[in-house]
């Protein structure tokens, strides 16, 4: 039997699936079943993307979402998450699920990435 400790260990990771990234963006702005800072997944269009008031894409390509990077001054993907309100590693789950199904991310998070690696921290 689980003690309360371990019932409560985890965190849940909600992962939509659409077939177009303007479904995606209609779905965001009507369904109420879809929270800000859910990832959304948009395999025909190699995206992968975050739940917002504007959703965005954390891959390069970003179809109908908004471009994530474009005009952003964050300098870690700590302050990226906190920049849009989602939870601590909200971008960081979006950006591993690009990579595991191979999607090329958005390059201005493949420096931060870079930058937040364990040990390359100044």
């Amino acid at each position: 039997m689980l003690t309360d400790s371990e019932r409560f260990a985890f965190m849940t990771w909600r992962i939509h699936a659409f077939e177009t990234t303007s479904n995606a963006y209609d779905a965001v702005q009507t369904d109420e079943s879809i929270k800000t800072g859910d990832t959304l997944l948009i395999p025909s269009e190699a995206v992968v993307g975050v739940a917002h008031t504007w959703p965005f894409s954390i891959t390069r390509d970003a179809g109908y979402l908004h471009q994530l990077i474009e005009g952003r001054t964050s300098d870690t993907l700590e302050s990226l998450n906190a920049e849009f309100g989602v939870s601590a590693g909200t971008i960081e789950r979006a950006c591993k699920l690009a990579q595991m199904l191979s999607y090329h991310l958005d390059p201005g998070l493949i420096d931060l990435i870079a930058r937040d690696a364990p040990g390359e921290r100044t």
